[in-house]
């Protein structure tokens, strides 16, 4: 599954609409964020997640989504179900994305 960018207009209809969903926050001046950018996307397409939305939010730029999971430094991730927040994780690795990601199995 393809990574979506998404703006707050459309954030909380994106969890409403899948039942898992991971979401990563960046910004434009992170330069963690970018270098998690291929990484990110590879995740999308591995098929032990197929069936979990991954979405993209610019954090400065979205400030409900940012409220939504509590965003407190960058590369920030959060996981939700059911459109409920399950758990979050602020890191560049990805052992530990792939450790939140895999809370919604």
């Amino acid at each position: 599954m393809a990574v979506e960018l998404v703006q707050d207009s459309e954030f909380q209809e994106k969890l409403n609409q899948e039942d898992k969903v991971v979401v990563k926050y960046f910004a434009d001046w992170c330069g963690s964020c970018r270098l998690f950018k291929p990484k990110y996307r590879r995740l999308s397409e591995d098929e032990r997640f197929s069936g979990i939305a991954f979405l993209d939010v610019n954090a400065e730029k979205n400030p409900e989504a940012r409220k939504a999971a509590g965003v407190t430094n960058l590369p920030f991730f959060a996981v939700f179900k059911n459109g409920e927040l399950v758990d979050t994780v602020a890191s560049s690795k990805e052992d530990a994305v792939v450790e939140l990601i895999q809370k919604l199995n």
